[in-house]
């Protein structure tokens, strides 16, 4: 089904974006926390003049393009975010709140489509995001994710957090692949002692086919366990 996303979610769109999913995902994920609605006529009429509108005030000529993109490598935009000890933000900041912020900031529209974050901002740092303004336009906008109600900590602790993360993330990796391996193994044990047992089935099987006497001798056997009849009116030569 289709439905007009309410929120940016990963792997899945932008906020506004009409996306089509399975029933199932809607009725029991994205709509109870309210992370999307259904694409009806009307609303998807809605958006669509809404992005219309916001597209008059998108860069139109190079010459705009290039006074935007001075704009925005002049600017340095920071989100004030809730953030653990370690860095980690409890939630993201996506390329539509970049545009967000850029709109009430700047007052200058972008498509948030054409910031290259690869993936949601997940850690509190600086950062520095290419926007495509225009064709053969590119300007490199500076962000700041700070933790609520406080500063970012220096460059060299940035850099141990970031390097703690790594490594936690790679001892996680390497226990997960250790984990695997001990399974794979198990398995191959199990697969193998069912191997030897119906080996062994077979080799008893066979054995107990060979010991078995053929059609002929348990003929012969019968013929010469049979008693002899003797007549009683018979004479003795």
């Amino acid at each position: 089904m289709d439905v007009i996303l309410l929120q940016d979610i990963d792997k899945v769109g932008l906020r506004g974006e009409v996306v089509s999913v399975a029933r199932g995902y809607m009725r029991n994920y994205l709509a109870p926390r309210r992370l999307a609605e259904e694409a009806t006529p009307a609303r998807v009429a809605e958006l669509e003049k809404r992005d219309s509108q916001r597209t008059r005030h998108e860069a139109a000529s190079f010459e705009q393009a290039q006074e935007i993109a001075g704009k925005l490598g002049q600017a340095e935009l920071r989100f004030d975010v809730n953030a653990g000890p370690q860095g980690t933000l409890f939630g993201s900041v996506t390329p539509t709140d970049i545009a967000d912020e850029i709109w009430k900031t700047l007052k200058v529209r972008v498509d948030r489509r054409k910031i290259e974050l690869p993936e949601p901002i997940k850690r509190i740092g600086r950062y520095t995001l290419p926007i495509e303004v225009f064709t053969d336009v590119t300007a490199e906008l500076r962000v700041m994710v700070v933790p609520e109600g406080g500063e970012l900590p220096p460059e060299e602790e940035l850099e141990a957090l970031e390097a703690a993360r790594r490594e936690a993330e790679a001892a996680e990796a390497a226990a997960a692949e250790e984990s695997q391996a001990a399974v794979e193994e198990a398995i191959a044990e199990v697969e193998a002692e069912e191997e030897e047992a119906e080996a062994e089935v077979d080799a008893a099987e066979a054995d107990a086919e060979a010991q078995q006497p053929s059609g002929d001798e348990t003929a012969q056997a019968s013929e010469e366990a049979e008693p002899e009849v003797v007549d009683p009116e018979a004479q003795p030569s």
